[in-house]
């Protein structure tokens, strides 16, 4: 049977922060007198990111709080790092709340410039889904970017109670579009969430890794039908998160 379902990572796939991570926090955290490299910032994000285990709730339970305490805890752990010590909570809160609200708005995000027109061409005969490592908060980006008209659904792990690569994830996506794994693809840039993830629930892969395999080929691969085995594929992206270097 051919190919039918599309499932695409958001961030690092669809959408990435205008500006980088780090300094993004040192701006706003110079609001609350707090003093930060950009460059050091950015490198506790990363060694913040690789030490903390991804939100994992009961099987049929969504984030209360639409996993808004796992994002306060890694912000407080970048800062900590960074300054050597705690923030204090009075100032934690005033600022994550700020950078909370910063990375909801569309205007923190651009598309990549093969997107749209990815987009245009495959929702003529495909049906397409968002499956993204996220919260609630994607949804207003992603229409403040109108790009929710592409997308049958939005499925988020914060709604799952789980991250990409739990199987529950794929799942999901597998149960939302009543489809068999071999019928879909999923499309994504980060080896362990997406690649290992899709390959787990038997889901074919193309691996974003711009400038050489960006959406441009994407479309080409799915117009020759050359999607068939596209799991191995996973070898040949790195292993930073570049999908996850958000919020």
């Amino acid at each position: 049977m051919s190919l039918q379902a599309l499932f695409f990572d958001a961030a690092g796939t669809l959408i990435r922060p205008v500006e980088p991570v780090g300094l993004t926090y040192a701006r706003f955290a110079a609001r609350h007198g707090v003093e930060a490299m950009p460059d050091d910032l950015m490198q506790a994000f990363h060694a913040a990111w690789k030490a903390t285990p991804p939100p994992l709730h009961p099987p049929g339970t969504a984030a209360v709080d639409d996993d808004r305490g796992w994002w306060r805890g890694l912000v407080a752990q970048v800062f900590a790092l960074v300054l050597g010590a705690p923030l204090p909570e009075q100032t934690l809160d005033g600022l994550f709340d700020e950078l909370y609200q910063h990375f909801a708005e569309p205007a923190a995000w651009s598309l990549f410039p093969d997107v749209l027109p990815a987009l245009n061409a495959l929702s003529r005969d495909h049906r397409m889904m968002v499956l993204s490592n996220f919260d609630r908060r994607l949804r207003s980006i992603l229409a403040g970017h109108d790009l929710s008209r592409f997308f049958e659904q939005i499925v988020i792990s914060s709604e799952v109670g789980a991250a990409k690569p739990h199987p529950r994830m794929f799942q999901a996506a597998l149960t939302a579009v009543g489809l068999p794994p071999q019928d879909c693809l999923h499309i994504g840039d980060d080896a362990r969430c997406d690649a290992e993830g899709a390959a787990q629930a038997g889901i074919h892969f193309f691996p974003v890794q711009r400038p050489e395999s960006g959406l441009e080929l994407l479309v080409q691969k799915v117009r020759s039908g050359a999607y068939s085995g596209l799991r191995r594929a996973l070898l040949c992206i790195n292993n930073a998160p570049v999908s996850e270097m958000r919020r």
